[in-house]
């Protein structure tokens, strides 16, 4: 198939493997220490395991899975809010998939739909949209959530029901922002990166502009990237080369997606809709300033959060799930105390093992589990007998 079978071409895959190997002999502190690599975006980290990326690299290169999944590092208390409001009567809740079974603290979407709420997938937030006109009667809020790749699709929906002189649209708004997010993961104490893989699908509509910090404040080298094996692999090439010739700059990968300025549509309809909050909480990460954005006040009547009370309560995790860590890039998704015993995809304890770009299900679904949980069980022995 064009343009898909080309960046799955695997003598280019061998190619840039062992030009990877080369260049990594030229790096000194590859033999004292991992090279330590951040992919932020969870579809990078399953297109990682789907095609045993990892496995392929030099053991001196360690991957380190970000918080670039929506769905994961939106906090337990913010759940509760979207079952509270889908359990008001005069509500049609509706969700991407991804989201309905992300467990919140008494139970998921999906468990509230099973308990009567009316709440349904859909796949834009046009589809709310069209539910809105077709149900006059009934207030349908829209479960906004996603990076900015998602928010211009959001804010254009607000727009049109803006046009169409509709009242019973609107949004139950939780989108974030990366930028914030990747500085507080650098300015986390202990944290060890040495380059970034940057999301392709935040870049496409934000352009390059906004990387440049990791590179002159953090001096850490960034490529934009695509999604597809070979974009992996051109990457990591990239990361590695730039280490090795002690540079630093944000180098776009991804160009035949990504234009240097972004998207302008989408931008615009961004700055129009939405303004960003002081602060927003993530899963694992606490509150970070300026990491959310919230609908202005021209759009006010369009706001799920001021037309319906909400508990607004901040709820901490079980104990037993360490999403957070997971998340910060402290730990691998298969040292969790729970992972693949009480936290699996059919009972989730913890939002990274529901949603499809989630680390902890990349690794349950394409990683070698028996493999994993033995690992597990020697460093669970390791630590009862220290």
């Amino acid at each position: 198939m064009k343009y898909v079978d080309e960046f799955r071409d695997p003598v280019l895959a061998k190619s840039l493997i062992e030009q990877i190997n080369i260049l990594v002999e030229q790096i000194d502190f590859a033999t004292e220490r991992p090279i330590q690599l951040m992919e932020f975006c969870g579809g990078h980290t399953h297109t990682i395991f789907r095609y045993g990326i990892e496995q392929l690299l030099p053991k001196c290169i360690e991957l380190v899975h970000g918080p670039g999944c929506p769905v994961c590092v939106l906090p337990m208390g913010r759940v509760d809010d979207c079952v509270s409001l889908a359990e008001r009567p005069e509500v049609i809740f509706t969700t991407f998939g991804d989201a309905m079974r992300v467990p919140g603290s008494k139970k998921s979407l999906l468990q509230a739909k099973a308990d009567g709420a009316d709440v349904r997938m859909v796949y834009s937030p046009l589809d709310a949209l069209q539910l809105a006109h077709k149900h006059k009667d009934r207030e349908v809020i829209f479960f906004a959530l996603g990076f900015e790749t998602t928010m211009p699709s959001t804010a254009l929906t607000v727009l049109q029901a803006e046009a169409d002189g509709l009242e019973n649209f609107s949004l139950f708004c939780n989108h974030i922002t990366t930028v914030p997010t990747i500085k507080a993961i650098l300015d986390s104490p202990g944290m060890q990166l040495d380059g970034f893989v940057a999301p392709g699908h935040v870049s496409m509509v934000v352009g390059e502009q906004p990387f440049h910090f990791v590179s002159e404040k953090y001096k850490k080298p960034i490529v934009i990237t695509g999604f597809e094996p070979l974009d992996i692999l051109q990457s990591i090439w990239l990361l590695i080369k730039q280490i090795a010739e002690k540079r630093c700059i944000v180098e776009n990968q991804y160009a035949r997606v990504v234009q240097p300025d972004g998207n302008f549509p989408g931008l615009d309809a961004i700055s129009r809709v939405f303004e960003l909050r002081e602060y927003f909480e993530w899963r694992g990460l606490g509150s970070i300033d300026y990491s959310g954005v919230r609908m202005k006040d021209d759009y006010a009547r369009f706001d799920a959060e001021r037309k319906f009370p909400v508990p607004n309560v901040r709820i901490a995790d079980p104990k037993s799930c360490q999403c957070g860590e997971v998340l910060k890039g402290v730990i691998k998704p298969w040292q969790c105390k729970v992972f693949g015993s009480q936290c699996t995809p059919e009972t989730p304890m913890g939002a990274l093992m529901v949603s499809s770009e989630g680390a902890c299900a990349a690794y349950y679904n394409f990683g070698n589990l028996p493999e994993l949980m033995a690992l597990k069980a020697e460093r669970e022995k390791e630590e009862a007998l220290s």
